[in-house]
């Protein structure tokens, strides 16, 4: 299964940028019906096709994501957008 793992560094307390990651967790939810939950300072998600992480650190957001057999041809467009959003919220 393909797997994307992005890291991008950002100069926000972990309180701000999980606030961010929880707005950008929210529109996922209502755009994609993908469902989450916090374990510390990382978010877990999945929905049919896809499951991941992203992870609040004191100096960077590291998103990982495991993508299935439907979602596989997309895995490029799928990076590119979930870098766009980084590049939005923390560039």
């Amino acid at each position: 299964m393909p797997k994307i793992d992005i890291r991008r560094p950002h100069q926000l307390s972990v309180p701000e940028a999980r606030a961010v990651v929880e707005q950008v967790a929210a529109r996922m939810r209502e755009k994609f019906g993908m469902e989450g939950q916090w374990q510390g300072d990382t978010l877990s998600f999945q929905r049919p096709g896809v499951n991941g992480s992203i992870e609040v650190e004191a100096d960077a957001i590291q998103v990982r994501a495991e993508l299935g057999m439907m979602l596989a041809p997309l895995k490029g467009m799928v990076e590119q957008e979930i870098r766009r959003k980084l590049d939005e919220h923390f560039g």
